[in-house]
Formats: structure tokens, C-alpha cells, sequence
């Protein structure tokens, strides 16, 4: 054998090899296989992605639902106002502990003058909520940010004092939705696309509605793709970093896991999340000890269950076209098991 074909031999050997231990570490058998038992629950269309080791890990697509096909995300959402409220608190153009009446005095006007940003993005208003997966879903009725939000200052009842009790609603982001168009005399929608999906290459995620008639909605408004909600989860694992733009500080990252709740404090919160504690805009779907998050997630009732895992590094999201009514998070918890199992690594 010359020495020409030995040394091409082994180029392509070491070649494999590397291919193998850097970009296909993963075998995602498993991950697949459980994906497709589970496809009666989560039903017939579902594009999920795996992200580990700063790439795209795994993906895969069951039925009509292809990856880059938006879809609307209902209350996972927030996640996505929440990290533009804190680009506003990056820049110092706001503070969590600022009063919701400082931008919107007609809070003062109807006695809840009291509210801060932080309690908006933890569902500490105590302003009266929906409650119930009807009339979380419920069509929105208004024509304007401002018409809604202004009616909940003027005509929602005040339940509890703010900062007490814990009622899981759209209320609260709403309303910080509404303090981003006052402070920077900008639509939320423009905010949103100028701020985070722009920079996140988001090219199929919109708040805008369809019916240009219809409120834009930062609670539960958005459409997006598996494809596109991924690059946000990325972001997040990688301390506000994408494509080494520096979308959220690490400090703000630090934000959005920073636990909000107690148990005691708990209130209301819909049965694929109740028994979990509450961070800013996220769910914290694991905890050590201390409190510390292992992982978090915004799920929607709408079907999309975008998550990250801290310790073990990596984001997933599981992305269906179906409202749950009868979701399970033990189903989706299974499928986490199953990941925790492929990808490695102990947590807390």
C-alpha cells in the first residue's frame, strides 16, 4: 500500500473520529423512540430540537409539523416579554422595582398606584385574573394594548394586596408590555422584533396578529417556529449570548432564574405547572436544596413545552399544533428524563 493511500486511510479515520466525538456525541435513539410512543399524547404533529455544545444536537419532525412552521405559543410567550423588559433594565431605562403608575398614572387613579414591574412579570399584581384554561384562551376582545391595559386598571378588581399572593394570569405582562410602548413611544410588536427575534435571526416569530383590528397580546400572543425558539433557549443557556451578540447581559440571565414564589404564596396556576415554584417569567421545573433552578420552562397550554436544562447545558423545545386541555407534565418530564439519560452528566 503506498504511503498516499495508507496517509489518506488514516486522514479519513481520524476524520471520523473527530466527526463522531464532536458533532455526533449524542445517540439519539432513544430520544427518538420515545418521542414517537409518546405521539398519541402529545399528538399526531410535532417538531422537537435538541441543543447541546453551542449546536443544534437533534431534531426531529413527526406528522405536518415541520420545524420551521410557526405556530401560536400561547403562554410561552412570556418568556420572550420578559427578556425584552430587561433589555429596557440593561439599558436603564427602567427598574423592576418601579411603579406600573409612573408610566401609566391611571393605575393611580383606580388605587393600584402600588404595582411594580417585578410583581408584572411574577403574577404578584393581586389585580383580579382569568383563571381556568377557558379564559386563559379566551379570545382577546380589545383593539389596542392601551384600550386593555387600561381596563384593567379601571374595571378589574383588586383581589389581594400586590407582592402577597401568587394568581397565575396574562395581567401582569400585559400591563409591562404597555410600560415598553409608553417609555419608548414604540408599538410592543416593533419592540419585540427590533430588540429580540431580529438579533435572534427569529425570522418566524411574530406578535403581530392577523387581524390588524385585534390588541397585541405579550402574554400569550405570539407565533413561532421550533426552528426560531430554539436560537431564543440558546441565548438563555448561553448567558444572553447569540452568534456573539450580546442579547441579555449574564446578569439579567441570572434575572429570569432567580426564584420569585413560596409555596404558601402560591394561589392559582393552571394543573400542567401547579407544584412548581416561579422564577421571573419562567417556570422552575427543577430545584436543589438551596433553590437553585436545574431547569425551567415556559409551557403553554397551546401545546409548545420550550425548555432548558441549567446543569446539564443543554435546551430542547417540543413544539405540537394541538391545544392541551388535558396536559400532563408528567409526560413531558418523562421525555426530559429520557434526554437527561442520552445527553450525560449528574444535576444538583
Amino acid at each position: 500500500m503506498s504511503f498516499r493511500i495508507i496517509s489518506k486511510t488514516l486522514f479519513l479515520a481520524i476524520f471520523s473520529l473527530c466527526f463522531r466525538d464532536g458533532f455526533s456525541q449524542i445517540d439519539t435513539t432513544a430520544i427518538s423512540d420515545k418521542l414517537i410512543r409518546s405521539k398519541e399524547k402529545l399528538g399526531k404533529d410535532i417538531a422537537f430540537i435538541l441543543y447541546k455544545n453551542g449546536k443544534i444536537a437533534y431534531k426531529k419532525e413527526i406528522g405536518k409539523l415541520n420545524i420551521k412552521t410557526p405556530v401560536p405559543i400561547g403562554a410561552s410567550s412570556q418568556w420572550l416579554t420578559t427578556a425584552l423588559v430587561l433589555t429596557f433594565i440593561q439599558e436603564g431605562k427602567l427598574s423592576l422595582d418601579d411603579k406600573v403608575s409612573t408610566y401609566l398614572p391611571i393605575f393611580t387613579k383606580y388605587y393600584k398606584g402600588y404595582i411594580t414591574i417585578r410583581q408584572c412579570l411574577t403574577n404578584f399584581t393581586g389585580v383580579q385574573s382569568e383563571q381556568g384554561i377557558a379564559k386563559l384562551l379566551q379570545k382577546n376582545k380589545f383593539h389596542s394594548l392601551e384600550e386593555e391595559v387600561n381596563e384593567f386598571a379601571s374595571r378589574r378588581d383588586i383581589q389581594t394586596n400586590s407582592g402577597s399572593e401568587f394568581r397565575y394570569s396574562n395581567v401582569g405582562f400585559n400591563i409591562a408590555g404597555r410600560v415598553l410602548e409608553v417609555i419608548s413611544r414604540k408599538t410592543f410588536d416593533r419592540l419585540m422584533q427590533d430588540r429580540i427575534t431580529r438579533p435572534l435571526a427569529m425570522k418566524n416569530t411574530t406578535f403581530t396578529n392577523e387581524n390588524y383590528n385585534d390588541a397585541i397580546n405579550p402574554a400569550t400572543g405570539a407565533k413561532s417556529s421550533a426552528a426560531d425558539f430554539i436560537n431564543f433557549l440558546a441565548m438563555i443557556l448561553n448567558k444572553g449570548t447569540f452568534n456573539n451578540k450580546q442579547v441579555l447581559t449574564e446578569s439579567s440571565v441570572e434575572l429570569l432564574h432567580t426564584l420569585s414564589t413560596e409555596a404558601s404564596q402560591i394561589k392559582y396556576a393552571p394543573a400542567p405547572v401547579a407544584g412548581l415554584n416561579y422564577g421571573l417569567g419562567e417556570w422552575i421545573l427543577e430545584a436543589n436544596a438551596q433553590g437553585k433552578p436545574g431547569s425551567v420552562a415556559v409551557p403553554s397550554l397551546q401545546g409548545p413545552w420550550p425548555m432548558i436544562d441549567l446543569c446539564r447545558s443543554y435546551a430542547c423545545v417540543i413544539f405540537t399544533n394541538e391545544i392541551a386541555a388535558d396536559q400532563n407534565r408528567n409526560l413531558y418530564m418523562d421525555i426530559k428524563a429520557t434526554i437527561d439519560d442520552v445527553v450525560g452528566g449528574s444535576c444538583l
